[in-house]
Order: structure tokens, then sequence, then C-alpha cells
């Protein structure tokens, strides 16, 4: 019998709008934005997202680019988190983020261990995106496809 796990998956991302969200190029990623975190909510391995008033985190704006919209989100583990966004309907989000989105240079998507319990900020987050970005992955900083195991 394994150890309990100590540790949750956080992660987070960034995009760039091509458009504002109430621009009608953007209608359909705005519709979806409730069905994708109910989605999310009610995922097998889901814990935690952080949310604005909407419910989603359109309205924080963390970066000098107000086009740049954020995602910060933690679950059980590395396997939830790539069932929910490449075995869901949340695919078919994905398939279409070049109408939504502009290309971006550098990782754009980060991954750490979080002791459970522990709900990440977002200066946490933009934090790990840089060192991925500066230093490479590592146990700090992670993409998904290639993670680092949790410590311990």
């Amino acid at each position: 019998m394994s150890p309990p796990a100590q540790h949750e998956l956080a992660q987070f991302n960034i995009s760039t709008l091509r458009a504002p969200l109430d621009h009608p190029d953007i209608a359909d990623f705005v519709a979806g934005l409730t069905v994708v975190n109910g989605l999310a909510d009610r995922s097998p391995g889901f814990v935690w997202r952080l949310q604005g008033d909407d419910g989603d985190l359109t309205s924080v704006r963390p970066y000098e680019d107000e086009r740049v919209i954020v995602n910060l989100s933690v679950w059980a583990d590395v396997a939830a988190l790539r069932d929910f966004a490449y075995r869901s309907a949340h695919l078919d989000f994905l398939r279409r983020r070049g109408e939504w989105f502009e290309p971006m240079v550098g990782e754009t998507l980060v991954a750490w261990w979080a002791p459970i319990g522990h709900r990440p900020s977002i200066d946490e987050a933009k934090l790990r995106l840089a060192l991925l970005n500066e230093r490479g992955p590592s146990p700090d900083a992670f993409g998904v496809r290639r993670p680092f195991p949790p410590p311990g």
C-alpha cells in the first residue's frame, strides 16, 4: 500500500486574446466558459480553481498586455488534468484555440507540485511560468507532457 499523497498538481496557463471578450469573433469562447468550467469542476481529480466574481478569471488581467487572460487550478495529479484537458469536451475548445488566441512566444502552461491544501496565488503562478521560460523544466516548474514526480 502506497503512502497517501502529500502534494497536488497546480497548473497555470495564459493566452492572448485575438479580440476583446465582447467581440463577435470571441463569442463562442465566452459562451463556452461556463460549460468548460463546470466540466472541470465535476471532473475526477479536480480540486480547485481560482475564480473571479463572474465564476471565471476573465476579469483578472495580471499582465501588462490586457489581452492576456489566465487560468489557475489545482488537480489531484497529472493524470486527472490530462484526462480533463485531452479526454473530455474540453478538447473541442482546445482544437479551436487558434480562432480565439494569438500565438505566444515561450511556454504558456506551467505545472508544479503544491502541498495538499495550498492554493497558489496569481503572483506565485506568474513566477513559476517565468521560471519555466527562463530556466527550462525543473521540479519547481514543468509542463504536463514531461512532468516531474511529486516530492518525496
